[in-house]
């Protein structure tokens, strides 16, 4: 089977995956994770490998843009020192706990002598990358804090640049064991401030042509040169590719997008930037499913188990520290966002990839792949499937019941009043005995008469202002279509239909970035 048609099997098991999960309570990446899985032991199409040339070069940059490009500049500076810490010094803890406890373990259960601490070190660097896509989408549907989502998703971004960088370096003390600890951190603030700067030549030279073009075609084509361009470059010069795509994602999302796109184009470019991350997670997750070999990770279960302890254990510490270090600061947190910060750390594509690039005569290779490939995938099952109940538990989505009997209250009104609808137009057909129908639609009647009382007693503001939200936004896109439709029937000129859509684009954005009441800052100080 060749490459091209792989992939169009892939979009169609993502597709097939999607629509499955919009009736099931199942996050998005871990039902294709599990579908990879099963395609992988059904052997019932040839998936193509997840290597580092496709990760590099297709997948890591377009999804890391993407996420960079809708991260509001001034939620970064709210929250800068916290993401800081956990993507830097807190990598770099992390690494040296999960050396520093995993050797002696190793050890002492026999799983693999002459494991040393490089050894582990080597893969702390590579286990510490998160990828909370998984998560991140579970918190926006439930309402979880704005900033929690922030702190979650801007630190995967940066951590995945320092981990690449500690990986590179642990591999080069492993090779060299002259190398001393200054020369490495000379080489990390080299490589990733050269591709910071890689990063802002380029966002901001693509957002100050944003702003002199009014196209939304050559306008979402200069972004997609930032993203996969800076990348490129960085990677050429030796440099961080991921450290330079989320500097030119961020300033082009906010120097260009917000202030230099008109507002049809901004729709336009986030809604194609919205799907090149659905369809590239999409293939990646399922990539995933398809490398793990179950037997061979059962084999095993007793390295990847203590692996997968004391990664879980590392986070949690380093995430431990790092508050109690901002406590005495105004980007404070509650205890409870340090649980959600250690169980939201999950494990994705770039560690399964950056293992697989050691070299075959790597010492204890086929160890470090099975733990890596097994705290993967056990924290995407398991962190993922569980995170929904831990924020209940924890209190952080309180508003979830009201907001779920709010919907159903609604539910039941909406397929009431239908239901009445249908009955006036079989009285006007005269499709059934009037005194059935009569007393149908008084039946129909007390239901909808009792929703609406139970619904003006449900006074929780939360709900009410997502269904404003809601409506608001069916409203304007209606008012779309009938601009559109006016403009294809020669109703208006395309200038009028233009300037139309720029004003109805333009109220949409206000509806999308309308948050609603929040209580992050309170939260903050508790």
């Amino acid at each position: 089977m060749d490459i091209e048609t792989a992939f169009i099997l892939l979009f169609v098991v993502a597709a097939a995956v999607a629509i499955v999960v919009q009736r099931a309570r199942l996050p998005y990446t871990v039902a294709l994770v599990l579908a990879g899985l099963v395609l992988g032991a059904v052997h019932l199409f040839p998936a193509p490998e997840l290597t580092k040339s496709l990760l590099f070069s297709v997948f890591l940059p377009g999804l890391i843009f993407e996420a960079a490009f809708h991260i509001d500049s001034r939620e970064l500076r709210e929250s800068w020192m916290t993401i800081f810490s956990l993507a830097v010094p807190g990598v770099i803890a992390s690494t040296a706990l999960i050396a520093a406890v995993l050797t002696p373990i190793v050890d002492a259960l026999g799983l693999a002598p002459g494991f040393n601490w490089k050894h582990a070190v080597v893969f702390g660097a590579l286990i510490s990358a998160t990828d909370p896509v998984a998560v991140v989408a579970l918190f926006r549907n439930m309402g979880a804090p704005r900033r929690l989502t922030t702190l979650l998703d801007a630190e995967s971004l940066l951590n995945d640049g320092t981990a690449i960088v500690f990986f590179t370096l642990s591999l080069a003390l492993l090779a060299d064991a002259s190398t001393s600890a200054s020369h490495l951190a000379v080489q990390f603030v080299s490589v990733v401030g050269v591709g910071a700067v890689v990063g802002a030549v380029i966002g901001a030279g693509t957002s100050l042509l944003v702003r002199q073009i009014d196209d939304p075609m050559i306008e979402i084509t200069l972004t997609t040169i930032a993203a996969y361009g800076s990348f490129v470059t960085a990677e050429t010069l030796q440099t961080s590719g991921v450290i330079a795509t989320v500097v030119a994602g961020v300033l082009c999302g906010n120097m260009g997008a917000r202030t230099g796109m008109s507002p049809s184009t901004r729709v336009a470019s986030e809604t194609f930037w919205q799907y090149v991350a659905f369809a590239l997670n999409s293939v990646v997750f399922l990539l995933i499913g398809f490398e793990v070999q179950l037997p061979t990770l059962l084999a095993s279960w007793l390295p990847i188990l203590v692996a997968y302890v004391v990664v879980t254990a590392g986070r949690g510490l380093v995430i431990v520290a790092g508050r109690a270090l901002l406590g005495l600061t105004r980007e404070r947190f509650p205890w409870r966002w340090s649980i959600v910060l250690t169980w939201g750390g999950l494990r994705g594509a770039l560690p399964m990839v950056l293992v697989l690039s050691l070299p075959s005569s790597f010492p204890y290779r086929e160890l470090l792949v099975s733990m890596t490939f097994g705290v993967a995938l056990l924290s995407i099952l398991v962190h993922g499937l569980t995170m929904p109940s831990l924020l209940a538990r924890l209190g952080i989505v309180t508003e979830q019941t009201g907001r779920m009997a709010y919907e159903l209250r609604s539910g039941r009104l909406q397929a009431a009043a239908a239901a009445l609808r249908e009955l006036d137009r079989m009285a006007e057909m005269r499709s059934a005995a009037p005194d059935v129908l009569s007393s149908l639609r008084e039946e129909y009647r007390g239901t909808v008469a009792a929703e609406e009382e139970a619904l003006q007693a449900l006074t929780t503001a939360e709900p009410r202002g997502r269904d404003v939200q809601r409506l608001r936004r069916h409203l304007l896109v209606t008012e779309r279509d009938q601009v559109m439709r006016a403009f294809r029937e020669g109703a208006l000129g395309r200038k009028t239909q233009e300037r139309l859509l720029a004003d109805i684009d333009a109220r949409l954005l206000n509806v999308e970035s309308d948050e609603g009441p929040r209580d992050e800052r309170q939260a903050g100080n508790r």
